[in-house]
């Protein structure tokens, strides 16, 4: 948990757990030359609140640790427990405290009792593998060191040190659900099932923790070997996701959103969507977060917003037009026609016969009832049509430009020419344009 050389910070309540892990980070200071800062979360619900935080500014005094005070008003979320509001406040207090001090560790204090309390709350709740897994020992920058220490032995070492904590009413109250298991389910199961209960509780959550990890690896190596990254999403294809085992496949979406945004979704949606996504039809894009995840063909994409239309705009030739919406620069110029000249097969660049343009370039994005007659195709057909038959992905189709000679189509960019102005022995003077990336940056192929 700790190489040494860290800057913590250590969440205290002032209650028996966070005062013992304070004092057992400074007793290992020296040694490992840690730099200690204290955090003390006030959510000013209860009347002992400003009391308890100055216990914890006290306790900073006398031990030589600087202590900071947040008061974080709890903020109401539909569906979700006062508990569950705080905990999520605490926690970004902390998150946002080790940055301002550079802290690459958050030490917290829970224990072997908060863990098994956890695992039979979620049991109770008929949670899978990774809710059974219990609290982590470490996640990011939060780590727990006596997450393997039972209360008792805790309250133990701080009488026999002399040390003294506060007592939080609110954790003998009968309406919170931890409560009642800790006081109420626990000893029962301990008096008449099993004395050694929490310890049992505790193995289970290492076993699943063990299952938990190992799916977490094969899903990494999965998502590496299967998403691309084009046009700023990520790319998956939805047969070969659909053929991993479910447990693995949930994953992969999971860690897919993950990459995208920082909340990772829950096991729940992925476990709806991953059907839904990967079963027949091309459903609508849905968002998840700030995530879209859209779906065509055998594609499934993930990005942090839908294509805007490209706007319309003049290619001046010769000269350059560049389109950060679809990622390229478009760069036109005239030559004479060469002897024997043999038209690029490249996709990328296209070549008219300049005196056959039947008007001025310029550039835009799909629009309803487009038609393109494609080069060396018998005749005309709607623009969508082509492009659903040259498999391009939904996402694609509004970010591709189109190079328009007046009101002809005479380029689906990177895709194909249209049959405006072909070059032919008679040509004199050659138009060329050429598709480039943006900022050095790979095309979608």
């Amino acid at each position: 948990m700790l190489a040494g050389g860290e800057t913590v910070l250590v969440g205290v309540s002032g209650g028996a757990d966070s005062v013992a892990l304070l004092h057992a980070l400074l007793a290992l200071r020296p040694h490992l030359g840690l730099t200690l800062h204290v955090l003390h979360v006030n959510h000013a619900l209860r009347a002992e609140a400003d009391s308890e935080a100055a216990f914890v500014e006290s306790l900073g005094r006398r031990w030589g640790v600087p202590v900071t005070v947040e008061r974080v008003r709890v903020i109401a979320e539909p569906g979700e427990s006062l508990e569950a509001q705080a905990r999520r406040q605490r926690y970004a207090a902390f998150a946002k405290k080790a940055r301002a001090l550079g802290a690459s560790r958050v030490a917290l204090g829970h224990t072997a009792d908060d863990q098994a309390e956890t695992v039979l709350m979620r049991l109770l709740e008929g949670a899978g593998p990774r809710g059974l897994a219990g609290i982590p020992p470490v996640r990011s920058r939060f780590i727990r060191p006596l997450i393997e220490i039972h209360r008792r032995e805790i309250v133990a070492e701080l009488e026999g040190a002399g040390l003294a904590w506060v007592e939080d009413p609110s954790n003998r109250d009968p309406k919170f659900l931890r409560n009642r298991i800790r006081h109420d389910l626990l000893p029962f199961l301990a008096a008449s099932y099993n004395p050694r209960i929490s310890e049992a509780l505790c193995r289970a959550a290492a076993l699943a923790r063990g299952l938990v990890e190992d799916v977490e690896r094969l899903a990494a190596h999965e998502l590496d070997r299967l998403a691309r990254v084009e046009d700023g999403g990520l790319v998956l294809s939805r047969a070969a996701l659909g053929s991993l085992p479910a447990g693995i496949a949930e994953e992969v979406l999971r860690r897919a959103l993950h990459r995208l945004d920082e909340r990772r979704p829950l096991r729940a949606w992925a476990q709806r969507a991953l059907a839904r996504l990967t079963g027949p039809g091309s459903p609508a894009p849905v968002r998840v977060g700030r995530v879209w995840v859209e779906v065509s063909g055998d594609h499934l994409r993930l990005s942090r917003g839908t294509a805007e239309p490209l706007p319309e705009a003049a290619l001046p030739v010769p000269g350059s037009l560049a389109l950060p919406g679809a990622g390229l620069r478009l760069e036109a110029r005239e030559f004479d026609c060469p002897d024997s000249y043999t038209p690029p097969s490249d996709p990328w660049t296209a070549v008219f016969d300049r005196a056959a343009l039947p008007g001025m370039l310029g550039v835009r994005g799909r629009r309803a009832g487009d038609r393109f007659h494609p080069f060396g195709a018998p005749g005309e057909k709607r623009l969508k049509a082509f492009l659903i038959d040259a498999k391009i992905p939904r996402w694609r189709r509004d970010r591709l430009p189109l190079l328009l000679a007046g009101t002809e189509l005479a380029w689906v960019v990177g895709i194909r020419r249209g049959a405006v102005a072909p070059v032919t022995p008679a040509t004199r003077r050659i138009l060329e344009v050429r598709a480039i990336p943006l900022g050095g940056g790979a095309r979608a192929e």
